[in-house]
């Protein structure tokens, strides 16, 4: 009776899932297998038989590892110093990290475009310095979506590492310390490998999140392209659902190789966890 009930919770949870969200996945990948002469895979091949579609692809893969490998060395230290502070000082600090993400991306990337552009803060700031003869050109470029996508989701790995690194009992360090380990020691043989799985969780939702993401991408790219700016403009500028969908199911696919891989690198990090 208790597991009918507990089905019965899952129910209205499972349906909205199935009809809202898996169905229409399915529809969007069945729909680029088939034309009018019936089953084909000719739009996949001549996407990849496409240099200007595989240069997108490469240069979105490029943005989202570099947007991980930067969150990663900027969360990681994050995390452990805020994993340990007291309760009170923990809860704040957490707060603080939480905040920016109740700010809406478009008002972070116009923010950015006021740092970072040719008249923004930065450039006036090297110019009077002298460090610089003319304006960098940084906003539109590749480096533009990366400090953004950066600013958009560290946050979420260090809240991810700081859940885990707070249950790590502080007599294993001590333990290790007593052994003769270093303080470089511990920290590589002991913190890192029991912060596997908040790192891979992290680090999944950043790549994802980055692979995905248009908003930021769109302001601060400008004609830099990714995929989901490719995708949207084949499926709203252009009406070319096909191609839309054929863009859809690749991402997809791409993100289910990509966690596939960080979840049998974790395996092998961390065996027991």
């Amino acid at each position: 009776m208790k597991k009918r009930y507990l089905y019965l919770l899952l129910l209205p949870g499972v349906l909205f899932l199935t009809i809202f969200m898996i169905v229409p996945i399915f529809l969007t990948i069945g729909t680029t297998f088939f034309n009018e002469s019936g089953f084909t895979i000719q739009g996949y091949l001549d996407f990849f038989k496409d240099r200007y579609f595989i240069e997108i692809l490469l240069t979105t893969l490029r943005v989202s590892l570099f947007t991980t490998i930067i969150c990663i060395l900027f969360g990681f230290p994050a995390a452990y110093y805020i994993s340990k502070l007291g309760k009170r000082t923990k809860a704040i600090m957490l707060l603080l990290t939480i905040f920016p993400l109740l700010t809406s991306p478009v008002v972070r990337s116009f923010s950015w475009m006021v740092i970072i552009g040719k008249n923004g803060v930065i450039n006036k700031l090297l110019l009077s310095m002298g460090l610089i003869d003319k304006p960098l050109d940084i906003l539109y470029t590749p480096t533009a979506i990366i400090i953004g996508l950066v600013h958009l989701f560290l946050p979420l790995i260090i809240v991810t590492l700081v859940g885990v690194m707070e249950n790590i009992e502080t007599d294993l360090l001590k333990a290790a310390e007593s052994l003769g380990a270093s303080r470089l020691a511990i920290f590589s043989k002991v913190i890192i490998p029991l912060s596997v799985p908040g790192l891979v969780i992290g680090s999944i939702l950043v790549f994802v999140g980055s692979f995905t993401a248009y908003t930021t991408p769109a302001l601060l790219g400008g004609k830099q392209r990714v995929i989901s700016t490719f995708l949207y403009q084949n499926a709203i500028t252009l009406n070319e659902w096909q191609v839309a969908s054929i863009v859809a199911t690749i991402m997809i696919a791409v993100t289910v190789l990509i966690i596939s891989i960080m979840n049998g690198l974790a395996k092998k990090l961390n065996p027991k966890g």
